[in-house]
């Protein structure tokens, strides 16, 4: 699977700018995809904190992850413009019958497919070595454009799950 996906984000934005992560549980299919990209396009060109605009950009990557990004060197953003943004993805939620909000479920990057993994079987997984130090995983926690550039598919072991849940051994050295 082809994992380049930062020469599609615009180079103007700020590698400060704030960053959201949303994972579906589902693929979108190619039409929702097309449609899907043109609603991220309206909504950040007419996303706004304070009557000011806010630089924006709005992406779907590998059919599963929709990433919204604002660009805080012309306008902050707000509590009111971060509200518009989740009611946006709630929106998108109802509109094509998926969760978008959940963050209990794991990505990760198994056999040259995303797959989900509930949290709660994350132990099992490890334990049985479907998991290791070495598995791609989507750190859907990350919160800049420099972090999504550089920390948002890492290792496993190079992730928060290393120092999780080290007694199961996911780590560097294992």
């Amino acid at each position: 699977m082809n994992l380049d996906y930062q020469h599609l984000i615009d180079p103007s934005l700020s590698p400060n700018s704030r960053v959201w992560v949303y994972q579906s549980k589902r693929v979108f299919s190619l039409l929702e995809a097309l449609q899907l990209e043109k609603e991220l396009e309206v909504f950040t060109a007419k996303w706004t904190s304070h009557g000011a605009a806010v630089k924006g950009a709005g992406y779907l990557f590998f059919g599963q992850f929709l990433v919204l990004i604002a660009d805080e060197t012309a306008a902050s953003v707000s509590g009111c413009s971060t509200d518009t943004s989740v009611h946006f993805i709630q929106s998108i939620e109802k509109e094509y019958g998926v969760q978008l909000l959940d963050r209990t479920t794991l990505a990760f990057l198994i056999k040259d497919k995303i797959q989900l993994l509930p949290l709660t079987q994350l132990p099992y997984a490890i334990e049985h070595g479907y998991i290791g130090p070495a598995t791609l995983y989507f750190n859907n926690l990350v919160s800049t454009l420099a972090e999504l550039q550089s920390q948002w598919i890492l290792p496993s072991g190079r992730s928060w799950l290393a120092k999780r849940l080290p007694a199961l051994g996911l780590n560097e050295s294992a």
